[in-house]
């Protein structure tokens, strides 16, 4: 009888025996099969994925009418090939030409290949991560994102005097609460987009429903723009072989109706006017990453704010009209201090201002209706920076959804002034960056959609281009599918957030005056240094201010300083902690254990030597006297005379 083989390089009928055992098919198959194909690899299956797979090699006493093989029956086949490396040459072994170099699986729009051309190292894995089992159990979100899971999220209505018949005790259709997704509602507060638990709640209740006792499904799926790995089917890996099961299918952007943060708050308005001194000083642009807390944003149903309580300037080079970052060495080290402090990185912030020549300090507006908000090159940024910092989230089946990474911009209005924008990358526009699909333009108002040849024109072995479309409105009213080839509008990309100044400022770092000198900021003169630790604690009250006034406590109160303060590595960890926590507790009882550390009488033993002289440290007996002693002009001789002494020749 006619038995058929399907492998990953064609179909082939092998006539067998039913009283052959399968391992008596091995020299049958390597006559067909490839030449370069290990024997003991050879594997047969009876289901293309996920079925029973059994090695050849360990078939040797069943034989093929036991398994009740009939007559035109298909079995699934795979191997692997012979590495010529790591079997090595024999003496006398002359090397492989270019014919043998090619083989039937490497082929490209149907030609083959040479593998000399293929690249040696894998294109990277830019899909999002693996499906987990049950997130739900191993996903550790943040305590915020607990919170607001525990809350129903219902928008509560009053009694409407005209509409509602029913007694106090009573609900009808114009009074029950509303859902946290309820257009009408969004509507009338002119909300634009859904914050990110009304948007799970909306998929969730038509994902899974419990009336229909079905198993649990997370309802959050990120999207996958890349050719999947591993695929089911057996061929061999992109760019040597695809099909329809892991290519992309086509991608049709249309604006994302949520965000995964509703509101930046910025602490204090002297964060904002700080980053703009360079600005005014220099003339030349300035960047600064965000560091501060998530909170619960209440004008939203189920929101969340971004509160902003320090921005750090790496590395960078600031010119008129941009900046280029450099290397930022210690990123790791920063980050520490800010959670040292209750602090994450939230997002990044950039100005864009130009004077306009007035003298009143207006500026020029550059982002508005008719020209742009964010740039692709600036989107292309941003969804970088989200790509790098992800959310975790137990209602996903990877464990990961979007990013609360924000981005900020601090330009001109069309009334001259400076404002600030927020904006974040939608989820879609993560992910074509992350599949290398679009790059961004000379126009700043439009994305261009890669092909799919390098730039030396040459086809691409690692990037798969699929097909992109994105919707709009003509000139008819008519909502209409336009190919994104060669280009798109950026604003597909964008997810718009609001931002402001609380009302009662309540910020973490209060330090008066000028404060520490901003990191990175030699160009306009600024550096820090060792005395100008000093300089600043003298001019707060220094370390005996700690205890009897609150000054003392203010001049530690600086992100900016204490940043400079771990690069020093002076105070140990613990030492450090109690820092942190005295510059955004403000407790003087923590001020007081500080000053009984040896780590901080290292610290001001070192300010000592550098030139300025900070005030003494105090004794823990010593108590203030209540007031000050009268000193007479005998006790003023005798002290006179005593330094007098000690000058002596002898």
């Amino acid at each position: 009888m006619i038995l058929r083989f399907r492998g990953p390089d064609g179909t082939y009928r092998i006539t067998v025996n039913p009283t052959d055992t399968f391992y008596s098919l091995v020299p049958k198959l390597q006559n067909v099969l490839p030449v370069k194909v290990d024997p003991a690899s050879i594997t047969v299956s009876n289901q293309p994925a996920n079925g029973d797979v059994r090695y050849l090699k360990d078939l040797k006493y069943i034989t093929i009418q036991q398994v009740g093989l009939s007559h035109g029956d298909i079995l699934f086949v795979g191997y692997k090939e012979q590495s010529t490396l790591s079997n090595g040459g024999g003496k006398g072994s002359s090397p492989p030409s270019s014919s043998q170099l090619l083989s039937s699986s490497n082929r490209l729009n149907g030609a083959p290949i040479p593998l000399g051309d293929l690249p040696i190292v894998p294109p990277p894995q830019t899909s999002t991560s693996q499906i987990i089992k049950n997130p739900w159990e191993v996903v550790k979100q943040s305590p915020l994102d607990d919170k607001l899971d525990q809350q129903d999220g219902k928008i509560t209505r009053p009694k409407d005097q005209k509409m509602c018949r029913h007694g106090p005790r009573g609900m009808c259709d114009y009074c029950m609460p509303l859902e946290p997704f309820a257009p009408e509602y969004l509507a009338e507060k002119k909300i634009k987009h859904l914050s990110f638990h009304s948007y799970l709640r909306k998929i969730n209740s038509a994902t899974n429903k419990p009336e229909l006792k079905s198993s649990y499904m997370p309802p959050l799926s990120e999207p996958v723009y890349c050719v999947k790995r591993d695929c089911p089917s057996g061929h061999p890996p992109w760019p040597e072989g695809i099909c329809t099961k892991c290519q992309p299918s086509a991608i049709t952007l249309q604006p994302q109706p949520f965000r995964m943060v509703d509101h930046v708050e910025f602490a204090s308005p002297t964060i904002i006017d700080s980053l703009l001194n360079f600005w005014r000083r220099s003339g030349s642009q300035r960047i600064g990453f965000l560091y501060g807390w998530l909170d619960e944003y209440t004008e939203v149903p189920l929101g969340v704010k971004a509160v902003v309580e320090a921005i750090f300037e790496p590395p960078q080079i600031g010119e008129p009209d941009g900046v280029t970052l450099q290397q930022w060495e210690n990123e790791k080290e920063v980050d520490e201090v800010a959670h040292s402090c209750g602090m994450q990185k939230l997002g990044v912030i950039f100005t864009d201002l130009t004077d306009a020549g007035k003298g009143d300090g207006s500026v020029i507006c550059k982002r508005h209706i008719d020209s742009y908000f964010l740039s692709s090159l600036e989107v292309a940024f941003a969804a970088g920076l989200q790509a790098q910092n992800p959310k975790p989230t137990k209602w996903s089946d990877t464990g990961l959804f979007g990013s609360n990474f924000v981005t900020c911009v601090v330009s001109g209005d069309e009334d001259g002034r400076i404002t600030i924008s927020a904006f974040q990358a939608s989820n879609s526009a993560v992910e074509m960056i992350k599949a290398d699909i679009v790059e961004p333009s000379a126009d700043p108002s439009v994305m261009l959609v890669r092909g799919e040849e390098d730039d030396d024109g040459s086809p691409s072995k690692s990037r798969y281009i699929p097909e992109v479309f994105y919707r709009r409105i003509n000139e008819y009213g008519v909502s209409v599918q336009e190919n994104a080839k060669p280009s798109f509008p950026v604003e597909y990309l964008l997810v718009t957030l609001t931002h402001g100044f609380p009302s009662d400022p309540n910020p973490k770092f209060r330090v008066t005056g000028p404060g520490f000198p901003v990191e990175n900021r030699q160009a306009v003169g600024e550096s820090q240094e060792v005395k100008t630790v000093a300089k600043q604690l003298s001019a707060n009250g220094g370390s005996s201010g700690l205890l009897q006034q609150d000054d003392g406590i203010l001049a530690l109160s600086d992100f900016h300083l204490l940043c400079f303060l771990h690069g020093l590595g002076i105070l140990s960890k613990d030492e450090e902690a109690l820092l942190c926590r005295v510059a955004t507790s403000h407790d003087l009882g923590d001020g007081f254990q500080l000053l009984q550390t040896s780590g901080w009488a290292t610290l001001l033993a070192i300010l000592q030597e550098s030139g300025e002289r900070p005030p003494k440290r105090p004794s823990s007996s010593s108590v203030p006297s209540p007031s000050p002693r009268k000193v007479d002009s005998d006790d003023h001789s005798r002290s006179l005379a005593k330094r007098v002494k000690r000058i002596s020749l002898k």
